[in-house]
């Protein structure tokens, strides 16, 4: 009895072991199977790629549009060039012939050359200048015999530079000369208008405190027109009468109270800029009430 179980222990562990082998190899057969299955599919769902096209700038184009275009280009062109070879123009400028260069070389040394000649030409004809004014009154003395001799034509020249050295002094000495401005009774320059207005107050101050007395005493009275000349620096260059008072008193007091009234104020700088002696010519009056003021 023990050895009879014991030999069906051993059937059912074969049979057991049997079925193990048979489950494996159906299920590796099956996976062999379904394994391109799947590859295939996920292959079949990627969607294909539309080939790519490069953009560049060409320097030339053609009639025909290619057949396949390797590049977008602004043109179309349909082969071109001077290889075989695989290769792309590196600049979209047209080429230029190789001998361009050398063709603009040569007409800038024609230029250079013709320059060159022109001058030695002109250099030449002014060495000959000075030579032929000595030959040609030989020749006129000979055909016209009051044609001037050298020694006069030395005169004249030595003439010539004396009248333009003294033009020269007279120009310097022009330039040299105080500049002047010259203010009216009835009109003046605005920037002018505060420093004479200034001279005035100060001058009929000066004229009220030194007011003539013998003026006041023999009742004399009138008016007259005056120019000052004054300096940069406020001295008086000048005084002049322009139209007496037609009494010698009241004009010759006047002339002592605008020399009495000074020095006057500097002048600022935007007078002395372009002045050095400034002119005012004013009418004053001696009033009935005993005062010395100006009427304009």
């Amino acid at each position: 009895m023990v050895g009879v179980a014991a030999a069906l222990r051993q059937a059912a562990r074969s049979d057991s072991d049997r079925l193990l082998w048979l489950a494996v190899a159906a299920s590796v057969t099956l996976h062999a199977a379904l394994l391109p299955l799947s590859f295939k599919a996920s292959l079949q769902k990627k969607p294909a790629e539309p080939p790519g096209l490069e953009v560049v700038l060409v320097n030339a184009k053609s009639t025909s549009r290619p057949a396949k275009a390797k590049v977008l280009a602004q043109h179309n062109l349909d082969g071109g060039g001077n290889t075989d070879a695989a290769v792309r123009a590196k600049t979209p400028l047209p080429v230029l012939p190789e001998d361009s260069a050398q063709a603009e070389l040569a007409v800038a040394s024609k230029r250079v050359e013709a320059l060159e000649q022109q001058t030695r030409t002109l250099v030449a004809q002014a060495r000959l200048k000075p030579i032929l004014p000595k030959q040609e009154p030989r020749v006129e003395a000979l055909e016209n015999p009051s044609a001037p001799t050298a020694s006069e034509l030395m005169q004249r020249t030595l003439e010539a530079i004396r009248l333009e050295a003294e033009i020269a002094k007279q120009q310097q000495a022009y330039a040299q000369r105080p500049k002047k401005r010259f203010i009216g009774s009835q009109a003046q320059e605005y920037r002018f208008a505060r420093y004479v207005e200034d001279w005035r107050l100060k001058v009929e101050r000066v004229g009220n405190l030194n007011y003539p007395e013998a003026a006041r005493q023999q009742r004399l009275y009138g008016h007259l027109v005056l120019t000052v000349g004054i300096n940069s620096d406020g001295s008086v260059e000048s005084v002049q009468i322009d139209t007496p008072s037609g009494k010698k008193l009241l004009d010759a007091a006047a002339v002592r109270i605008v020399q009495l009234a000074s020095p006057y104020s500097s002048f600022p700088a935007e007078i002395r800029r372009d002045t050095d002696i400034l002119y005012i010519t004013r009418t004053w009056s001696f009033t009935r009430s005993d005062s010395f003021v100006s009427e304009n």
